[in-house]
């Protein structure tokens, strides 16, 4: 298994161009991963899945990333958005997370709408950001309940949601993804017309409770998904550095017969963002291993605990785009060049900070609860 995954990283690093040139994941590459079991990660062994503890998936998610910011990316999201299997009742899991070749997307904002229908909803909806959508065989997109006119409300005030989840074959792919970063994701819209998801294949991230035994389905949903953006940021942070060694070996800045490696400046620099990098990684480490021994103990995880796993995951994703900088700084005039990876990885880095689970908002979310003031938990 180990060499089967040394395989598939080493030649994913290869097809960065290719990714980014493709504006998605190339199909034999999401096919490679998922024979691999790397979209199985969070889906219960109950399942065929290999339900793995976080840290574990973690370290996966950033090591593709630095292989490749966009696959990492798409393992991500994939892994991630299978979690909600653990929260299915089990014949409706094992109808959509079965398969052991299914990749998985989905999107957590509640773009959709939805009526109760029978034993179903009907639902209509276009979301944005259904990363790597295009090799997936379900997808998943948050939809408000409409009840008598209106959105339905929880006993708390919030609006009443689920994630409903379908064949991505039901799904028109809209091709929206024009951006700067994360070129290879795919990430355009996806949209479902009135389409009819049985009840058993919806889910409330809110309310619902784990249909399945064990530690991984005591882990907050949205600390994991956040955590793991930051996985996929230290990926690529790491490699950007790594690029910015190999460089920095050979470039003589103008002016002077010293290479880059030799000017004090840039070891400073990169002294100091081997020390950011270190840093941010044993934060979440520090706050998955807290976490993970206090689902292990079958304890509900406190609102601190909880606090710190977004407040790591951001910490991690920002930290990861300074570096980023940093290197494209150092790399000088080299760094512009569309054949630099250093180029490439800057922008998929600031494309990683605008995901809403680690945005600037996590900053005041996180700090309440460290003022010790009344916080509403839902998103923690």
């Amino acid at each position: 298994m180990k060499s089967d995954i040394d395989e598939l990283v080493a030649s994913i690093a290869l097809r960065g161009d290719e990714i980014e040139q493709a504006r998605r994941l190339p199909a034999d590459i999401a096919q490679d991963m998922a024979a691999a079991g790397l979209f199985r990660m969070a889906i219960p062994k109950a399942l065929g899945g290999l339900e793995l503890p976080p840290m574990e998936s973690l370290r996966m998610m950033q090591r593709v990333a630095a292989a490749d910011g966009a696959a990492g990316w798409c393992l991500m999201i994939g892994s991630t958005s299978a979690f909600k299997a653990g929260f299915l009742e089990h014949e409706a899991g094992r109808e959509i997370y079965g398969d052991p070749m299914g990749i998985y997307g989905g999107v957590f904002a509640p773009m959709g709408k939805a009526v109760e229908e029978g034993d179903g909803y009907r639902v209509s909806g276009q979301w944005a950001w259904a990363s790597g959508s295009a090799n997936c065989t379900w997808l998943s997109g948050g939809a408000m309940i409409l009840e008598d006119g209106g959105i339905r409300k929880l006993p708390n005030g919030a609006p009443d949601s689920r994630m409903v989840i379908f064949p991505a074959g039901d799904a028109e792919l809209i091709d929206t993804w024009h951006a700067h970063g994360l070129k290879g994701t795919g990430s355009g819209d996806m949209a479902i017309h009135d389409l009819f998801v049985p009840a058993r294949h919806a889910v409330s991230l809110m309310s619902s409770k784990a249909t399945h035994d064990g530690p991984l389905y005591r882990f907050p949903t949205f600390g994991l998904l956040s955590l793991g953006i930051g996985a996929v940021a230290l990926g690529n942070a790491h490699a950007i550095v790594d690029d910015l060694v190999a460089l920095a070996a050979g470039k003589k800045p103008t002016g002077g017969g010293r290479t880059l490696a030799e000017r004090g400046y840039a070891q400073a620099t990169l002294a100091q963002a081997t020390a950011a990098l270190r840093s941010a990684t044993a934060f979440v480490e520090e706050a998955v291993g807290n976490a993970w021994r206090m689902a292990e103990a079958g304890d509900d995880l406190t609102v601190e605990v909880r606090a710190d796993l977004r407040l790591a995951a951001t910490h991690a994703t920002r930290t990861s785009a300074d570096v980023a900088r940093q290197m494209y700084d150092l790399g000088g005039g080299d760094s512009v060049y569309l054949k630099s990876s250093i180029q490439r990885r800057f922008r998929d880095a600031h494309v990683m900070t605008q995901h809403m689970m680690i945005n600037p908002a996590t900053w005041e979310l996180t700090g309440r609860v460290a003022f010790g003031l009344p916080t509403d938990a839902t998103f923690l």
